[in-house]
């Protein structure tokens, strides 16, 4: 049998528990490895979480300053020569997108290493595609994705997430919230079609399990509307009902919506309260006001119209809650639209998927610190077109 293959059914047919067993396994006995092991990117994306059985086994490896953290941040494989002359090998291990960590395999001879890097490579994607269908069944690559505890809100909102990037030929999305363990009703959500890309970025007022339980509210409203087929201003409108009828108006949530023609790069948009759009076109940075409408679940029966929107090819575009640009130095100076835009512009060169983290940590900077008192969310939409 070919060993690829040998590798593939390994993990198609392992529990969903084994499978870093059953790639070890056969990454051992096909291609001669020494070693092998799997590492998940934390919440705050700033580690590299061994997967082990508890208590772990090895440490957590920095996402900044760590070859495997060079695989993980450049999305390509990555050669480290060990002390014992082996060669250790850093996968990306990667779904459409989505990061999820890195696979590391050492050998020895660096002509066997270019002999199947090509193969190794292929092995983690398959890894990734099974981590994702084994968290239906099992924890364990969730706990290794923490390095502290979440809060019970924080749980209940990264379950709601779709993922943290996304990358199609039309278009690359990254996204990220932070405080990471302890966020409270800030949100993202994204779906796609053939034909369209539909993205959500939204605040829910209040703190804790009560913000957390009105964004689930509203979002999964969001969901139903739109898996029915209606169109974004009547998604707005039912999400708007459920929140009323739950709340009567004693809490609400910020959204802002777009429908996106993945042919055309034209949106529908619905501006429902507070998160804001900057966009970075021909080298300048410059907010993208809509007409403001009222955020879900404030009055009973509210109409909500689209507007439109003309992405181009080339368009980064930058979705901010007001936990980001409503931050204030310890001076009390707000951080505000001259300090995103020196962000945006000092991360241009970055992917979408690592935008958000880097202006994240020039955020953290600008508090000091000071601990955040409200969470903040940045998602990152590069634009290719077709």
């Amino acid at each position: 049998m070919n060993r690829f293959v040998a590798a593939e059914r390994a993990l198609r047919t392992a529990a969903p528990h084994e499978l870093l067993d059953a790639v070890r396994g056969v990454l051992i006995e096909r291609y001669a490895a020494d070693s092998v092991e799997l590492f998940m990117a934390d919440y705050s994306l700033s580690v590299l979480q061994p997967v082990s059985v508890l208590p772990h086994t090895l440490e957590p490896v920095s996402v900044h300053n760590s070859p495997a953290g060079r695989a993980f941040g450049a999305q390509e494989p990555f050669l480290e020569d060990a002390p014992d002359g082996s060669v250790r090998v850093h996968l990306p291990v990667t779904v459409r997108g989505d990061r999820l960590g890195v696979l590391s395999v050492s050998l020895h001879g660096e002509e066997r290493v270019r002999d199947c890097l090509a193969e190794l490579a292929e092995i983690a994607q398959v890894l990734g595609h099974e981590v994702i269908v084994a968290e239906r069944d099992t924890d364990l690559y969730l706990q290794a994705r923490r390095k502290d505890r979440l809060t019970l809100a924080a749980e209940m909102q990264w379950q709601l997430l779709p993922g943290r990037s996304c990358a199609r030929r039309e278009y690359e999305l990254g996204a990220q919230l932070e405080p990471a363990y302890a966020i409270f009703g800030d949100n993202f959500d994204w779906s796609a079609t053939a034909d369209r890309l539909t993205l959500y970025v939204s605040n829910g007022m209040g703190e804790g399990i009560e913000a957390s339980l009105l964004t689930n509210l509203a979002i999964n409203a969001l969901r139903n509307a739109r898996r029915a087929g209606i169109p974004i201003a009547d998604q707005a409108a039912l999400a708007d009902q459920a929140v009323y009828a739950h709340y009567r108006g004693r809490c609400y949530l910020s959204a802002l919506m777009f429908d996106f023609d993945l042919a055309t790069g034209r949106a529908q948009v619905v501006d429902a309260g507070s998160p804001q759009l900057l966009r970075l076109r021909d080298g300048v940075v410059d907010r993208v006001a809509f007409e403001a409408q009222l955020p879900l679940g404030m009055f009973e029966e509210t109409d909500y119209v689209a507007q439109d929107f003309q992405a181009e090819p080339g368009d980064r575009l930058i979705f901010v809650s007001d936990g980001v640009y409503g931050v204030a130095s310890p001076g009390g100076e707000a951080y505000g639209d001259a300090a995103l835009a020196r962000a945006i512009m000092a991360t241009r060169l970055l992917p979408a998927a690592e935008v958000p983290r880097a202006v994240l940590r020039e955020l953290t900077g600008h508090r000091g610190r000071f601990p955040p008192d409200d969470d903040a969310l940045i998602v990152c939409l590069d634009w290719h077109g077709r």
